[in-house]
């Protein structure tokens, strides 16, 4: 099984014309190549979505991957479609349950912005976008969409930080002026994911240094493992801090 992870706009909450509880989002984006080197096609959800639709089950909705704790299963799948963009879901989130009421709120809040989902590769091939070679996935089989707060795929968020770093650059060389405060701004969310990411390379080797780095699955093929868990701590000190230091320079 493996993880998939997208940054993308939630939108979530009657203020978003949604119902109470519900949140709408894409949770795969086609064309893209991740960092991964994967691009998933058109029509690779189709299948897999009409499995659900016959089943008698719900997709359903975890808290970053979750699959252990019942506590963790906050809502479910209402609506799943393909459209020309990607994977288009509406979710509906249990505010029966304390976890799914929190998630709800930090929705609401714009503290998560990113979706992520376990998948199965039912078939893919390899080809050629913009002259680089990718894996290009026909057809996946979707087990469960996640709202994360840090998402499977970590490079995503570093090229996110260095983009705005070449942005504040470039502003630099055409004559702006940073306050101290937005220079302090800019340490301190360097700092916070400095730590995040060493955090994350430390459960790295230690993983690998115990022999955990491949796990077997039933079937005997490599099974990839799950991302590092990184303390809530240091996850909201990151993003906060990165939030921060958006707000003052844009």
């Amino acid at each position: 099984m493996k993880l998939k992870h997208a940054k993308v706009l939630v939108k979530a909450g009657q203020e978003a014309g949604l119902e109470d509880g519900q949140f709408e989002a894409y949770a795969s984006i086609f064309g893209n190549v991740d960092s991964y080197g994967d691009v998933v096609q058109p029509g690779a959800f189709a299948n897999t979505l009409a499995d659900w639709a016959a089943s008698d089950s719900f997709l359903p909705v975890l808290f970053g991957h979750n699959m252990a704790d019942p506590d963790f299963n906050i809502g479910h799948v209402i609506s799943a479609k393909e459209d020309e963009r990607g994977l288009r879901v509406i979710g509906q989130l249990d505010l029966e349950s304390p976890k799914g009421a929190q998630v709800h709120r930090m929705l609401k809040g714009k503290r998560i912005n990113q979706l992520s989902f376990a998948y199965d590769v039912v078939r893919a091939s390899w080809g050629q976008l913009d002259g680089q070679e990718v894996y290009e996935l026909h057809e996946v089989k979707v087990y469960e969409v996640s709202l994360v707060t840090i998402g499977a795929n970590q490079e995503t968020e570093v090229l996110g930080v260095k983009s705005l770093a070449d942005a504040l650059e470039a502003g630099l060389k055409e004559g702006r002026v940073l306050s101290s405060k937005h220079v302090d701004s800019l340490r301190a969310a360097r700092d916070s994911i400095d730590a995040v990411l060493s955090a994350a390379e430390t459960v790295t080797d230690q993983e690998k240094a115990s022999g955990n780095a491949e796990v077997k699955g039933e079937d005997g093929e490599d099974v990839k493992p799950k991302e590092p868990t990184l303390s809530p701590s240091a996850q909201f000190l990151a993003w906060e801090a990165l939030d921060a230091e958006i707000a003052a320079t844009v």
